[in-house]
């Protein structure tokens, strides 16, 4: 019943899983309480990798419940246990394999009643439907490219932008939405990027960044790569990624002025590369700062940053957004991508750059805190927020 999955925010539970762990810590920790009742979620592209990393992080969520999915015309018609070609580690929640997949057109009979919709569409489809969800009132979650540098369109990133969420208020207006909005991600190895880096960039300030990434294989999708292309290989090209690490990342850092988008002022060149490795982004990074720090008041500034999103009481926020690791060899994607439950970004081997300041390594989940995950707490917090009632 709604009522009682609403309630696990405030009330005591047994801690048995890691939906459950991460619950129990924001009751202690962000003490906000949970909405009146349930709010009822949709799922588009539920069949594709971020569709089904969707599935597996709101199982058993206290406020969000699954009620309708959305696919291909290939898809619809059938049950989500008939429709997926299921590549996730746990097994297909029952409640939710036993959902009928639907056409992704809000006209249909089967997002009655939604509240919230998670978008995991491919980017050729994502921008004309997900615009149509959001005019008829749905909110809106976008893991597409589509609608990241729309001028009313925040990139939201709870522990880095927070504030940036306020200028939905001036994109209803704009496009006439009543209820609805757009609220997109970044992408998944800008996502790591910003939240890795925000402690240096309100500390010190960044002039410049050199990046260059070693990307998982799940972010190209499922089937993605070969195995011919990816056994004993590196591919040194990524489509499009590096033009979207470099514009979004100061859109992300930027503020938002006069219901208006004013971009953070620092170069930054990315280069992307595909490794071996099924989850996990591993980046490394060169900073010329704004403000000279040593390696250790760096390291420092990283520590000693705060869990917004722990404060700010949202159920998935993990005990801290950002961690440094102290091991010389850390992080690493096998032992540390699952930090916080996949939801924190940890960074290591920070130490002086002999080109620029400073220098050092982050690694970041790239299908949760880096897409499904990261779009569930966008829609926490605007639940927080009060844009969805």
């Amino acid at each position: 019943a709604p009522a009682p999955r609403a309630a696990r925010l405030i009330a005591p539970v047994s801690v048995s899983s890691p939906r459950r762990a991460a619950s129990s810590a924001v009751a202690m920790a962000g003490e906000v309480a949970a909405p009146p009742r349930a709010m009822k979620v949709a799922v588009l592209g539920c069949t594709g990798s971020v569709g089904q990393r969707f599935i597996t992080l709101l199982e058993g969520h206290p406020w969000f419940e699954v009620v309708a999915l959305g696919a291909s015309e290939r898809s619809a018609g059938k049950t989500y246990f008939e429709a997926c070609r299921w590549k996730q580690a746990t097994p297909i929640p029952e409640s939710m394999g036993k959902i009928v997949v639907a056409d992704c057109d809000p006209a249909s009979a089967a997002f009655e009643g939604v509240d919230i919709v998670f978008s995991g569409l491919d980017n050729e489809i994502a921008g004309d439907i997900e615009e149509a969800f959001a005019k008829v009132g749905k909110a809106v979650f976008s893991n597409a490219k589509n609608h990241r540098m729309d001028a009313d369109v925040p990139i939201l990133i709870p522990p880095v932008n927070a504030s940036h969420v306020d200028i939905i208020a001036s994109q209803r207006e704009s496009r006439g939405y009543t209820t609805g909005f757009i609220v997109t991600n970044a992408n998944c190895s800008t996502t790591a990027l910003t939240i890795g880096l925000k402690p240096v960039f309100d500390k010190f300030g960044i002039d410049t960044i050199i990046v260059s990434t070693m990307q998982a294989i799940s972010g190209a999708g499922y089937p993605g790569l070969s195995a011919m292309d990816m056994l004993d290989n590196v591919v040194p090209l990524i489509g499009g990624e590096e033009p979207k690490m470099e514009s979004e990342s100061k859109k992300i850092f930027g503020n938002v002025v006069d219901g208006k988008f004013a971009e953070a002022e620092f170069k930054v060149s990315a280069m992307c590369n595909r490794v071996h490795v099924l989850d996990g982004h591993l980046e490394a990074f060169s900073l010329k700062l704004k403000t000279p720090a040593t390696p250790a008041e760096v390291i420092a500034a990283i520590k000693e940053y705060p869990s917004v999103t722990r404060a700010l009481g949202l159920p998935s926020a993990p005990e801290k957004d950002v961690e440094y690791r102290d091991e010389p060899d850390r992080p690493q994607p096998r032992l540390d991508r699952m930090k916080g439950n996949g939801f924190t970004v940890s960074v290591g081997r920070i130490r002086e750059c002999n080109v620029f300041d400073i220098r050092g390594v982050l690694l970041g989940h790239n299908t949760i805190v880096g897409a499904a995950g990261g779009s569930i707490l966008n829609a926490e917090y605007c639940v927080v927020k009060g844009f969805i009632q």
